[in-house]
């Protein structure tokens, strides 16, 4: 590929997050040559700020390429090779509603699991559907890279619906930048035999140099494991017994009460990123702002950039099937599930998509979490795509984080009275 061949369209574009995204492209324009980034929202006042501060940071880096703005969707994607989606449908509103609501009831209070990760599908996939939708008829050959939560459930309503898609999530390159310092090694080098599903993975092996390298895990473990426990807010002797690296939002499962108290007693998350995206916003006006700011880190997103420049170099240049962690269709990848779960694994990506590498058995441990949540993801699919009272509880009802006929019931009833502006059939 030859500098200005590419076009990449963000969806999302007025995210606070988006000057992360932004950086990376500077970085890495060796890996990815952008020619143009079209940065699209509905959001014109935040958009114009965020553009802003993009068009800084590429002319800092001495990024060749353009940076523009738009609302209009379809105009944006003429042309384009792929299209990374990051969108949040009805903001930090909608993500506080998700993370107290549920508090009520005595269930885990988060946006991309239990009862809330149940509302932000609903709300998420019709939305995400008609983009692509719109997408495919302007420009059906253009990738589409799913950022947008619950990555797991998103990616697969748009597979099923024949998009060519991919879904990315940054835990795993996280873990992978920790373990590497941790070993005093290259992250390039680090190779994860990472498992599950979004949001609900192990990492069964860390291997050096790739899938046949030495394991280093337990070296980790033994080495590192009190550093790696605190990251994880879980017992040391908890890791010790497992033998593998949960990913952090196991913790809402191995510890579900114990964090439900905690959620009690402190302010929400979205309460907490709605200030500070107040002070990002101040932050990206500022002319003379021309590189992302320090309290970007603390937003989340940590080397989000650097996986989504792997993952749209893989799918659009020619990197002989570069492996990545990536949501895509199970197909026989963990035998126990259907073929058109979505699980999150280690994967070759090239032009033609990701091809999953194979994956070690599962102990039943952490294989029967993974089909009960495949089961309510499924659920949780259906209830998106048909709407009905009786789907959304079905699939509350299947959630292990719920299971209890009666919290199903009140769950149901609260989700809807919280969502009803965002779900056509409620």
């Amino acid at each position: 590929m030859k500098m200005g061949d590419m076009k990449l369209v963000v969806v999302g574009g007025g995210s606070t997050y988006t000057p992360e995204l932004v950086d990376g492209f500077a970085r890495l324009r060796d890996t990815l040559p952008l020619g143009e980034l079209v940065l699209v929202d509905p959001a014109a006042d935040r958009l114009e700020l965020v553009g802003g501060l993009a068009r800084r940071i590429f002319a800092r880096q001495g990024h060749p390429g353009t940076v523009t703005t738009t609302g209009d969707l379809v105009a944006a994607v003429e042309g384009a090779d792929a299209v990374l989606l990051q969108l949040r449908v009805g903001g930090q509103a909608a993500r506080r509603q998700d993370e107290t609501w549920p508090l009520e009831c005595g269930c885990v209070g988060q946006e991309t699991t239990g009862a809330g990760g149940l509302a932000k599908a609903l709300r998420t996939v019709p939305v995400v559907l008609d983009i692509a939708d719109r997408v495919r008829r302007t420009n059906p050959d253009a990738w589409i890279i799913d950022f947008t939560n619950p990555v797991g459930i998103v990616t697969r309503a748009l597979l099923q619906a024949g998009h060519k898609a991919v879904g990315l999530c940054n835990v795993a390159i996280g873990l992978q930048r920790k373990f590497a310092a941790l070993l005093d090694v290259a992250p390039g080098d680090v190779h994860l035999e990472h498992a599950g599903l979004n949001h609900l993975t192990w990492e069964l092996g860390v291997r050096l140099g790739g899938p046949d390298g030495a394991d280093l895990l337990p070296k980790l473990l033994a080495e590192h494991g009190d550093a790696v426990a605190d990251d994880l807010r879980l017992p040391r002797g908890l890791l010790d017994r497992l033998g593998v690296v949960p990913s952090y939002y196991l913790r809402y499962f191995y510890a579900h009460d114990e964090v439900v108290d905690e959620l009690r007693r402190k302010p929400s998350r979205a309460a907490e990123v709605a200030a500070m995206e107040r002070r990002l916003l101040e932050l990206y006006g500022d002319p003379a702002l021309d590189e992302k700011p320090a309290l970007l880190a603390e937003r989340g997103g940590a080397f989000y950039s650097e996986a989504a420049v792997d993952l749209a170099a893989s799918l659009l240049g020619d990197r002989g099937g570069a492996v990545q962690v990536v949501n895509t269709r199970n197909d026989g990848t963990l035998p126990f599930l259907p073929d058109d779960a979505v699980v999150e694994v280690q994967a070759q990506v090239d032009r033609t998509g990701a091809r999953p590498l194979p994956v070690r058995e599962l102990d039943p441990l952490y294989a029967g979490l993974v089909a009960q949540v495949t089961a309510y993801e499924e659920l949780a699919l259906e209830a998106a795509l048909r709407g009905g009272r009786d789907r959304v509880f079905r699939a509350l009802l299947a959630h292990p984080l719920i299971g209890q006929y009666a919290y199903a019931d009140t769950l149901t009833d609260r989700l809807l009275a919280h969502n009803r502006e965002h779900l056509a059939w409620a």
